[in-house]
């Protein structure tokens, strides 16, 4: 097991009033995971979402599957 911490970081299009993420890409090679949490409370929860899963929302949301809100 990697004791390697997550390196945090929040799109460049998140100039939005704070309702956004960060995503720790760092650790897909050695956990296979992309850590989400809410950039606004970084002490809080952490979702870790398996990086085949963070991969296909991202396609998702290039291609407009969720719409707008």
């Amino acid at each position: 097991m990697t004791t390697e911490l997550p390196r945090w970081c929040k799109s460049s299009y998140s100039d939005n009033g704070g309702n956004c993420i960060e995503v720790a890409t760092n650790l897909v090679a050695s956990r296979g995971v992309v850590p989400v949490r809410d950039s606004k409370n970084p002490n809080g929860p952490v979702l870790d979402l398996p990086a085949h899963a963070f991969s296909s929302f991202v396609a998702g949301v290039k291609i407009g599957q969720f719409g707008t809100a």
